[in-house]
């Protein structure tokens, strides 16, 4: 086994471990409206850095990050961002640490696949 082989293995205990690791249950709705729930890693944070200025102020930022090879074992494409108003987005769904749900569309899709791992930039999402 070469290292990316044996950092990809790695990639699904350091993403997908939720017993003693980051693991979080994410629920990830494509755009046919197929919905899987996976294990990754979400972030959902409120400071920000104003990019005209350089101030920090609040605003929101939420990712998931995901391992493409669950995503592709459970059925699913990689999650992209649709412009296209008209048409369905994938939507995100995740617990906050107090059990609130918080629903996303993914806004940009970043997939590493030297790595096997894809972080998506979400945006709050009103159905």
């Amino acid at each position: 086994m070469g290292l990316r082989e044996l950092a990809e293995t790695d990639l699904g205990v350091i993403l997908e471990d939720s017993a003693t690791g980051f693991g979080w249950p994410i629920t990830v709705t494509d755009s046919d409206g197929v919905t899987k729930t996976l294990t990754g890693f979400s972030n959902d944070i409120s400071q920000v850095i104003d990019p005209d200025t350089g101030q920090i102020i609040s605003g929101r930022v939420a990712t998931v990050a995901l391992r493409v090879s669950t995503l592709v074992s459970a059925g699913l494409s990689l999650p992209q961002g649709i412009a296209d108003a008209t048409k369905k987005p994938w939507i995100i769904a995740f617990n906050d640490i107090n059990g609130n749900e918080c629903v996303f569309k993914v806004m940009q899709s970043n997939p590493d696949r030297s790595f096997g791992m894809l972080t998506c930039i979400l945006e709050l999402y009103q159905q």
